[in-house]
């Protein structure tokens, strides 16, 4: 039986202004684990086992971070992680067994910001949850020149910096995850110029050292699903071998 949602007694300690992490996972002594040593590290933590703890926690609480294990018996992890997305820009860390490969890919390029395979130790987990956390408070803190630009006008496309809307040259509007509008606004930002990866995870506010190696090769490919005419001669974003790759394109920013 799920457990029923509840905020864990050992993070009623904590400063009710510490971020807020919800980990769902079904194995208890997981949750145990994982609401001890966060706890004990600064950060509120809430627990529960099921999609169904998951959707009542994020409408009761405000959850800054989700940790979502995508073996939960009975449900889809995948579908969660899909729904969640849709539901709410809460970044998620996905928990996967080891040969998990092709589930660590699909969560990413539906919008799950990092992943942790199981087993894990604490200490790495707190590293990645804190890595994410710091992504996300410094995307809420653009540069003032940033905050002065309205949009970028590039190819008959507009990126809406304050809506983070992608609009197409037919007006269509197209929804972008927190990764690939952080990804394109930096090509924006240097258009024509060829970036490595490195350079695009910079610019684009998502690297840390933990983060997946193919996080830029995911958000590129899934840029390109929603920008692209021809996916296999791709002429917006282009990749440029060995060494990135270019928008190119002319931008005009907008005021």
């Amino acid at each position: 039986m799920a457990a029923e949602f509840k905020t864990e007694s050992h993070a009623m300690t904590v400063a009710s202004t510490a971020p807020h992490i919800l980990i769902i996972d079904d194995d208890p002594i997981i949750r145990d684990m994982v609401v001890e040593y966060l706890g004990n590290n600064d950060l509120r933590v809430s627990a529960g086992a099921s999609g169904k703890d998951l959707f009542a926690a994020i409408d009761r609480e405000s959850i800054d971070l989700v940790l979502l294990d995508l073996k939960l018996p009975g449900e889809d992890g995948m579908q969660l992680a899909r729904t969640l997305r849709e539901r709410a820009t809460i970044p998620v860390i996905l928990l996967t067994g080891r040969n998990e490969e092709a589930d660590r890919v699909m969560g990413l390029e539906l919008g799950a910001d990092d992943y942790v395979t199981k087993p894990f130790s604490p200490r790495e987990l707190l590293a990645r949850v804190r890595a994410v956390l710091r992504r996300y408070q410094v995307q809420a803190t653009l540069p003032e020149r940033d905050n002065t630009r309205r949009a970028f006008r590039f190819a008959g496309w507009e990126l809406n910096l304050r809506t983070r809307r992608l609009t197409s040259p037919e007006a269509a509007s197209v929804e972008l995850s927190n990764g690939e509008f952080s990804l394109l606004s930096a090509m924006c930002r240097a258009p024509r110029r060829v970036l490595s990866r490195d350079q695009l995870l910079s610019m684009s506010r998502l690297h840390e050292a933990e983060v997946y190696d193919r996080t830029v090769d995911v958000q590129i490919r899934r840029l390109r699903i929603k920008l692209e005419t021809d996916m296999g001669e791709p002429d917006l974003i282009v990749t440029v071998r060995g060494a990135g790759y270019q928008l190119a394109a002319d931008v005009e920013t907008l005021y």
